[in-house]
Order: C-alpha cells, then structure tokens, then sequence
C-alpha cells in the first residue's frame, strides 16, 4: 500500500535505486522483476542508480541477472561510474590512494583487477595526488586510514623523502594538498544478514575530521550525479523537465504554473530505501519527486527523522509503487 504525503504528480521518468530496493543481498525484493517488466511495457524512461562501491558495474549488472532482473547497455548508472569520469578529467590524478575493493578499483583507473594491489605495499616514491574511499572493508582499518590521513596533511610525502634523499627533486614538490574524494557518504547499509552496518560515511568524516579536507563526493545523492544520469535519457524533453523543477515551473501534478503546455512535462522520480543517501541533498535541490520504499535499510520511522526532509511518497516495496503508478494512469 503507498501512501503519498503530497498529491501525485504524472511523471516522465524514473531513477531507481538498486541495494535495498530492487535487492536485498542477492535476492529480488518481492515482484521487482515483474514491476521492471511493467515498466519495459509501458515503455517508460528509467535508469538503474547505485552507490554500492564494494563491486564493479559489471559485477552489479551480474548481481541483477542472476536474480532475473536483465539490464540493457547504458542503464546502470554507479558512483564507482561517476569516480571513474572524475578521475578521468582530472588528468593530474595520475596517482590516487584508493581504499576500494579490487574490482571497483580495477574499474576507477582503468587496469586488470587480478593485478591490483592495496597502495600500502606499493613502494614508489612518488607522491599520492588525491585519496579516494569507498566501501572497503578490508582497507579501512587504522593503518589504511592513517596513511590516507597522512597524504592529505602532506605528512606521507615527508616521510618517504626522509627515507630517500634523492626524491627531494622539484618534480616530486607538491604545491596543494591532495584532494579526499568519496564515492559517497552513507552511514550505514543492510548487510547480508539484513542487519544495519557502517558504510563508508563515518571514515570519512574521520579524515575529513582530521585533516580538514572537505570531501568531494561523487555519487548519489549529488545533484551532478542526477543531472548526469538524466542526460544519459538523449531527450531534450526530460532535460527541459528536470531545468523546470529546479525553476520551479512544475506544479505537483507536474503541469506548468501558468497553465501552459510548456511546463506540462511530467515529474522525473528518484525511488530508494534510504530518504538521506537516496533521496537527500541533490534530489531535493533539482526537485525530483522522492520516494521511499520500506524494503531494505529502511527502519520504521525514517521518513519522519529529524534533520531530513520528508519524502514525497512512502511505498511498501518497489513494486507497489510500479502497480500504484501504472495502475493510476501517471505516467505522461
């Protein structure tokens, strides 16, 4: 049953959030498959988006096959993705220190995940040019975090030309400290034994807390990773809809204030487990209808939290929200 704290608008498209709300470990919530089918018939606009940074895109694309949810090419949108764009246009990250698993580091820089290994047995004397964290639990222990502490102070650089002289060259001389980038900052996430446990949020408030390096963060719920992710529909209508909400041209039935055609595009949706990784920050910024899904990380009472703003609709499962959708003629 869905209950919607505001009148529901029509909506043109759909964001919709993996872990949690689509699946629960390895394991399909209730009708996601068929919901996804739903909506594949009804040939409506959606991408997949995920902050999971313990796996590579292709290894949540796996994930979704085996539980007979199928991805086409392009869907899937990960802010292991997103950190990969990042570091790519920032060409003077040559050498970032990632706590990352293997596979999501293979993805970020681009080489063999069989070769990889964690930058703490890595003895160049090069200096780190940016520190990266996502969820890593093998790495994000104290010698791990201590060392990413010690190249944002600029403190891991001195140490190693202490060791080696030579290395005091003026190619090695850094002139700003390293930037922390964060593939995201949730709290915490359903573990497979459906149980809450510490996402990668809390170490990096540690270095930020330590170092006094703000963190840029590059999944959701950032309003650059919606924005990108809406582009990737290649339709000018959907861009022209998210620019109106920003504006805030878009009634709540997602019709124009004045009454015109113009603005008579329909609500973009961001649908998720979580009303502050999911549905926080960008989401509310760029004015996307939010909704959230009692299946997941979701724990009684989350939508009416202290210091979050509520979500716009509040559905059993992913599922009920597609048969609610569908079954009242919203989509535009």
């Amino acid at each position: 049953m869905s209950a919607s704290l505001n009148s529901c608008p029509v909506l043109s498209a759909l964001l919709i959030d993996i872990s949690g709300t689509l699946l629960v470990g390895t394991a399909p919530t209730t009708g996601a498959a068929r919901a996804l089918a739903r909506l594949r018939a009804a040939r409506v606009p959606f991408r997949f988006c995920s902050n999971t940074s313990k796996e590579s895109t292709q290894e949540i694309c796996r994930r979704l096959a085996e539980a007979s949810i199928h991805v086409l090419p392009g869907e899937v949108w990960t802010s292991v993705g997103a950190l990969k764009g990042v570091l790519k246009d920032a060409a003077y990250r040559h050498r970032p220190y990632t706590l990352l698993s293997p596979s999501a580091r293979a993805e970020c820089l681009g080489i063999d995940p069989g070769t990889t290994n964690d930058h703490s047995q890595d003895n160049s004397i090069d200096p780190y040019d940016a520190v990266v964290v996502g969820l890593a639990p093998s790495v994000l222990d104290y010698e791990h975090l201590n060392t990413a502490f010690r190249i944002l102070v600029g403190e891991h650089e001195n140490e190693k030309r202490r060791g080696d002289p030579s290395s005091l060259s003026s190619a090695s001389v850094t002139t700003q400290r390293p930037p922390l980038i964060a593939l995201h900052k949730a709290r915490y996430i359903q573990a497979s034994d459906h149980a809450l446990s510490l996402g990668p949020g809390p170490f990096v408030a540690a270095l930020e807390e330590a170092s006094g390096t703000r963190a840029r963060i590059v999944g959701k719920p950032t309003k650059l990773f919606f924005e990108t992710v809406v582009k990737s529909f290649g339709d000018d209508t959907l861009s022209l809809a998210l620019t109106e909400m920003v504006k805030g041209t878009v009634t709540s039935d997602g019709g124009g204030k004045d009454g015109s055609e113009a603005g008579r595009r329909g609500r973009i949706a961001v649908i998720g487990d979580d009303v502050s990784a999911d549905l926080g920050e960008g989401a509310v910024e760029l004015g996307l209808w939010r909704v959230l899904v009692k299946t997941g990380k979701y724990r009684a009472g989350d939508e009416t939290r202290e210091a979050v703003v509520p979500p716009d609709e509040v559905c059993e499962s992913f599922a009920d929200f597609v048969d609610r959708f569908l079954d009242q003629g919203r989509f535009f």
